[in-house]
């Protein structure tokens, strides 16, 4: 599976923001798809995951991401988005998308099989 992620830039605090990402490369649709980031000096950090081909409705975010942000999917295209609202600077990251072919990896980085190559998101103040 290729994943590849899209739509980071250079954004103000307050402002939004919609990344995507495409998986190819499979002909069914993967479980379950994620995002992660990684801020400079800090671990990777889950953001939130949507189950793909399994049960509709299965979504979970981290704490920092609720309210703020929202996840969803695309059927059919095998995509994934993820909208920002109220960016603040300390969303600042690389962000990564990543899938887990056959369950539901939620918040768990080792259950996906593969990733992105990251788009950066920076939030100036």
């Amino acid at each position: 599976v290729q994943l590849q992620a899209s739509g980071g830039g250079l954004v103000h605090a307050g402002d939004s923001l919609t990344l995507s990402c495409v998986a190819s490369g499979r002909t069914v649709s993967p479980y379950s798809m994620g995002w992660f980031r990684e801020a400079p000096g800090k671990e990777r950090e889950f953001v939130a995951a949507i189950s793909y081909s399994g049960p509709d409705g299965q979504i979970l975010y981290g704490d920092f991401a609720k309210g703020r942000f929202t996840i969803s999917r695309e059927k059919g295209k095998n995509t994934v988005y993820l909208q920002m609202k109220s960016l603040r600077v300390e969303d600042t990251a690389v962000y990564y998308c990543a899938t887990a072919s056959e369950w539901w990896s939620g918040s768990y980085a080792p259950g996906y099989e593969s990733w992105g190559q990251g788009t950066l998101v920076t939030v100036s103040s």
